[in-house]
C-alpha cells in the first residue's frame, strides 16, 4: 500500500500542476499569466488586467462561481482553470462560466455589442472527451452549415496533458512537459520554473498550502462520510435490514443513522 505523503513531502513534491502553485505564481505575475492565455490561445492582447475578486455572485439567488484566473483586456475577458480531476461536468461548468462572465460585463444600458470577447480554457490532466484530441475548441455553429459560425464570440478550449504530445506547437508542449515533469527546455518555461522555485521559498504561501491541504482533506472525508451514509439509509429502506447491522457494515455511527432515517 502507498504510503499517504506528509503535508511537508506534497509542499516539497509540489510543481506547477499543483492547483495551489498554479495560482499562487500566475495570479502573482500577470505578465506570465498574460504570456501562457496568449501561448494557448495563438492570441496577442496589448495589457491585461487582472480580475480582483476571486469570486463572483451575479445575484443572492444564484449560484457564485470562483475562478482559478479570471483576467481581461479591453475587449475580451479570460478564465484559465488547472483541472487535475474529472468531475464529469467540466463542459456544464465552462457553459455557467462563460454566462457568469456576460452578466459581469454587460452593465445596465449597455448594448449586446459591447459583451467581450470570452474564453474559457480548461487544463485537463486527463482526456474528458476521450478521442485522444491534445486540444478541444467549442464555438457555436449551425448544425446545418458548420460553414455558418454564429459569431457570439464565445470560445470554449480543453488542452489535455495526457494527449500534450501530440502538440504541433512547440512552445505549447514545451508547457506542457514543464507540468508533467517540472523541467524547463525554452526561455518561457524557465521564466515559469524560477517562480516556482521562489513560490516554495515563500513562508507565508507554505503555511497557507498547508491549510489548504487539510481543507481538502477533511472535505474528501466529510463527502466520503456522507456518501456511506446516505448508502446505509437506502440499505435499511429497501432491504429491510437491521439498522443496527446496516452501521456497522457501512462503519456509519449508529446514532447518525438513526437520526438520517427520522428525517
Amino acid at each position: 500500500m502507498k504510503k499517504e505523503l506528509t503535508l511537508e513531502e506534497k509542499w516539497e513534491q509540489a510543481g506547477l500542476s499543483n492547483n495551489f502553485i498554479f495560482y499562487k505564481v500566475l495570479r502573482n505575475n500577470p505578465e506570465v499569466c498574460k504570456e501562457l492565455i496568449e501561448l494557448l490561445l495563438g492570441v496577442k492582447f496589448s495589457r491585461i488586467e487582472m480580475y480582483q475578486e476571486e469570486t463572483i455572485l451575479t445575484d443572492p439567488n444564484s449560484k457564485g462561481i470562483r475562478m482559478d484566473l479570471y483576467v481581461q483586456s479591453s475587449n475580451e475577458c479570460m478564465d484559465l482553470e488547472l483541472q487535475a480531476i474529472d468531475t464529469k461536468e467540466l463542459p456544464e461548468r465552462a457553459r455557467y462560466y462563460q454566462s457568469v462572465m456576460d452578466v459581469d460585463h454587460l452593465k445596465k444600458g449597455n448594448t449586446y455589442r459591447e459583451m467581450k470577447t470570452s474564453y474559457v480554457i480548461f487544463i485537463c490532466m486527463t482526456d474528458i472527451f476521450q478521442k485522444g484530441l491534445p486540444v478541444y475548441t467549442f464555438e457555436n455553429l449551425c448544425l446545418q452549415n458548420t460553414n455558418i459560425h454564429l459569431n457570439d464570440r464565445t470560445f470554449k478550449h480543453f488542452f489535455i496533458f495526457e494527449n500534450c504530445g501530440k502538440l504541433a506547437n512547440v512552445k505549447q508542449k514545451s508547457f506542457f512537459a514543464l507540468l508533467g515533469n517540472g523541467k524547463p527546455n525554452d526561455s518561457f518555461t524557465e521564466k515559469l520554473s524560477k517562480l516556482v522555485e521562489e513560490a516554495k521559498q515563500n513562508t507565508q504561501w507554505r503555511m497557507q498550502f498547508m491549510e489548504y491541504e487539510r481543507q481538502r482533506t477533511y472535505d474528501r472525508e466529510a463527502g466520503e462520510a456522507k456518501a456511506k451514509l446516505e448508502d446505509a439509509v437506502i440499505a435499511v429502506r429497501e432491504f429491510n435490514v437491521s439498522i443496527e447491522l446496516v452501521a456497522e457494515k457501512f462503519g456509519v455511527p449508529l446514532d447518525e443513522l438513526k437520526k438520517a432515517l427520522e428525517k
